[in-house]
């Protein structure tokens, strides 16, 4: 058989063949699945949330949010993100992606709760500060319902914190400069009735990031006015201690895992400032860049995630040797938030 006449049909076969398979293999290399374990980046510049691989630090997915995101929270599954989109008290959604299939879901309309900001996962349900009507609230995904809300009457309700039975709530009020303890309790003149009440703490002026140590006893914040760091005693619901730790342009505070350190960053001078709990003194002040905001700690406490929203990066802190390590680029970083599947 003279095969040379169809020399140039299998050619063309052949090639048609190696295009096709070229085809499914870029395809497969630009969509890579979700790990179990993922920390998630808002880029405020690009409106997207990007899931990153922490072990390889790559970037694996970017997925539109709205026009103007701030914070992110992740389902207790890890299948799904929540992200405040903000607009400085104005705006009133919380826009909703599958972290499965990288896609966004339909967004949530927060109104009449305006300018959600602060956001966590607790018994299942979502629960948001509402800075543009000095409030909180609360989304039920089982019911698809905003089943609760209550106001603080504190100007810039701002980040939020809520224990893990639901039953006390916790947000600074930015420009009121306090603190403000929300609680479900049963009132002693009424018998069984269960009412929320509120208790109020005043604390620096500007102070805006917080956290609860891991034992529940103390609640830090950090005041951007003055760089004062005010200390709660929970129990006694009164500040039972101040640092001048000069943290001028404080933005967000975390304790590490085991509760002996808390870490600072400064929008204004790019500084992540490192407290001994116990002491009260200063460990360290690393320099990240010209802005430093959205803090995330590994659950071992091995490494810190730092969001440098003026220098379009996520800084990677190692938290033993307390040196920058690496970056993962991200335009307008900000918030942050792993997102585990079981």
């Amino acid at each position: 058989m003279n095969t040379a006449k169809y020399y140039p049909i299998l050619k063309a076969l052949k090639l048609s063949f190696l295009c096709i398979l070229l085809v499914f293999v870029v395809a497969g290399c630009a969509a890579q699945s979700t790990p179990s374990r993922s920390l998630l980046a808002l880029s405020k510049g690009d409106h997207i949330l990007a899931i990153i691989d922490p072990v390889t630090l790559k970037v694996i997915a970017r997925i539109p949010v709205g026009s103007d995101p701030h914070e992110v929270i992740a389902s207790a599954d890890g299948k799904t993100a929540y992200v405040s989109i903000y607009g400085g008290g104005s705006l009133h959604e919380l826009s909703v992606i599958d972290l499965v299939a990288q896609k966004p879901l339909p967004a949530l309309d927060t109104r009449p709760l305006m300018g959600p900001h602060g956001l966590t996962f607790v018994n299942g349900k979502v629960w948001f500060s509402a800075e543009g009507s000095k409030a909180v609230g609360r989304y039920d995904p089982a019911t698809g319902k905003f089943d609760w809300a209550m106001g603080t009457g504190e100007d810039r309700t701002h980040m939020i914190y809520v224990t893990g039975d639901g039953k006390k709530v916790y947000t600074t009020n930015v420009s009121a400069g306090t603190v403000s303890i929300l609680e479900d309790k049963q009132l002693k003149s009424t018998g069984s009735y269960q009412e929320w009440v509120q208790t109020v703490i005043p604390v620096a002026k500007g102070s805006e990031g917080f956290d609860v140590s891991p034992d529940g006893r103390e609640l830090w914040t950090a005041g951007a006015a003055d760089g004062t760091i005010s200390i709660i005693d929970i129990s006694a619901k009164k500040v039972s201690s101040k640092i001048d730790a000069k943290a001028l342009g404080a933005n967000r505070l975390t304790f590490t895992p085991d509760g002996k350190r808390v870490l600072i960053t400064s929008l204004k001078t790019g500084d992540l400032f490192i407290y001994d709990v116990a002491s009260h003194q200063e460990v360290k002040r690393l320099n990240t860049g010209h802005g430093a905001a959205g803090i995330l700690i590994d659950d071992d406490g091995s490494r810190a995630f730092i969001g440098c929203t003026g220098d379009n990066y996520v800084a990677v802190i190692d938290l033993k040797t307390l040196e920058v390590t690496g970056h993962i680029d991200i335009r307008g970083a900000d918030g942050l938030a792993w997102a585990v599947r079981p």
